[in-house]
């Protein structure tokens, strides 16, 4: 199989190409602007490539936007309609990196970055696989906790309809959501509203 072949058939089944992907096939990345230039593959992005003919996911900029920046965790308010919870359609992608991360050189979609450490970055991250490319994405229960965490900057109502309708839904699981209001210091908080929700 020649390279041209092969990069077209991994954007078969990959859907989104990087250069370091065609890297790792042992390809010259320089083949990916020639078969844009051919019209064999769509530029989507600044350095993602797709066929053209490939059918957009509805987490098309989530895919993106996890392809371009390899430390970013889908949170908040996308995170909460990548889950199906609530009334939120964000406008930005709502992202988490680790605290002291340079900000992505990522001009469209635009983001908004949630800073956190140690276990409040690394615990609950799910991988959705669409299309063969990852979805790194914050867990029904450590979204809800987050909610609460950055009520200041999304708004305590947001907070609360996603508890309620996670809990309403049965997508919640009550030891996992103790856990990440304890992971996110949390827990005093979230109290009075649990006890309302589950009585």
């Amino acid at each position: 199989m020649n390279q041209t072949a092969a990069i077209l058939e991994l954007a078969r089944r990959q859907h989104l190409l990087r250069a370091a992907d065609v890297r790792e096939l042992g390809c010259s990345p320089q083949l990916l602007i020639r078969l844009h230039q051919s019209g064999q593959l769509q530029r989507v992005a600044r350095g993602l490539y797709s066929l053209p003919d490939a059918d957009m996911t509805e987490h098309q900029t989530l895919l993106e936007v996890c392809q371009r920046v390899p430390k970013a965790v889908i949170c908040l308010l996308s995170a909460l309609q990548f889950h199906e919870l609530g009334t939120q359609l964000p406008h930005e992608v709502w992202i988490a990196l680790p605290e002291g991360t340079q900000k992505p050189a990522v001009d469209y979609p635009p983001l908004r970055i949630a800073r956190m450490r140690g276990a409040a970055y690394s615990e609950g991250i799910e991988i959705s696989t669409a299309h063969g490319t990852p979805i790194r994405v914050y867990s029904v229960a450590k979204t809800v906790a987050d909610c609460f965490k950055f009520r200041n900057k999304i708004g305590l109502d947001v907070a609360l309809e996603a508890l309620k309708d996670a809990w309403r839904t049965r997508k919640l699981n009550m030891t996992d959501l103790a856990h990440f209001a304890q992971v996110n210091r949390v827990e005093q908080v979230m109290r009075l509203y649990l006890e309302s929700i589950v009585s």
